[in-house]
C-alpha cells in the first residue's frame, strides 16, 4: 500500500511539474507566439502558392496586450536600472572625489613627513640634515680655529712674558750695573773733589 503510494505521488508530482513547465514556458513572449501560431488556422487559397494563418482576435488581443504588458515592465526595469546605474554612477564619483582627496592628504602628510619647516622654510629631510651638519662642521671648525689660536696666543704670551722677564732682569742687571758704576763715578768725582781741595 506504501509503495503505491509513493508510486502515485512520484507520479503526480512528475506531471505537476512538467505542467508547471509548459506553463512557465508559455508564460514567455515566445512561448505565447508559439500558442498563437499552433492555435492559429492554416489557409491555403488555391491560386497562390503562399499559405496563411489566420489569428483568433481573442489571441491576437491577449498576445497584444501580454506584450505591451512586458514592454512597460521592462522599460520600468530599464528605468530603474538606469536610475540604479546613475546612482552608482554618482557614489563613484563621489568615491573618486573622496578618493582624490585622500590622496591629496596622503602627498600633503608625506611632504610635512619628509620636510622640516626651519624659520617659516620648509625643507626636505636631506635638505635639513646637508644644513644643519653644514653648520656644525661649520661650528666645529670655527672651534677649533678658535682653540689653535688661542693657544697660538697663549704660548705666545708665555714667550712674550717670559722675553719680558729675561728683559726685566736684564734691565735690573743693568740698572745695578749703572748704579755701581755710578757711585764708583760719584766716588771717585768725590775723591778728586777731595784730592783737589787738600791740594
Amino acid at each position: 500500500m506504501r509503495l503505491h503510494l509513493l508510486i502515485l505521488f512520484f507520479f503526480v508530482s512528475s506531471i505537476t511539474f512538467g505542467q508547471q513547465a509548459i506553463e512557465d514556458k508559455n508564460k514567455t513572449i515566445e512561448g505565447q507566439f508559439n500558442k498563437v501560431y499552433r492555435t492559429s488556422t492554416t489557409y491555403n487559397p488555391k491560386d497562390t502558392p503562399k499559405r496563411y494563418k489566420v489569428i483568433n482576435i481573442k489571441s491576437y488581443e491577449d498576445l497584444k496586450s501580454n506584450i505591451l504588458d512586458s514592454i512597460t515592465i521592462y522599460r520600468e526595469l530599464i528605468s530603474k536600472k538606469e536610475s540604479l546605474l546613475k546612482t552608482e554612477r554618482e557614489n563613484i564619483e563621489k568615491i573618486k572625489t573622496k578618493l582624490s582627496k585622500t590622496q591629496l592628504d596622503l602627498k600633503i602628510a608625506n611632504q610635512k613627513e619628509n620636510s622640516i619647516s626651519l624659520l617659516g622654510i620648509e625643507l626636505s629631510k636631506t635638505t635639513y640634515n646637508i644644513l644643519l651638519w653644514g653648520i656644525i662642521i661649520i661650528l666645529i671648525i670655527s672651534l677649533l680655529y678658535f682653540i689653535f689660536k688661542f693657544f697660538r696666543s697663549n704660548i705666545l704670551t708665555k714667550e712674550a712674558q717670559g722675553n719680558l722677564i729675561n728683559v726685566e732682569e736684564e734691565f735690573e742687571q743693568h740698572r745695578k750695573k749703572s748704579l755701581e758704576r755710578e757711585q764708583k763715578l760719584r766716588r771717585q768725582l768725590q775723591d778728586e773733589i777731595n784730592k783737589q781741595r787738600n791740594a
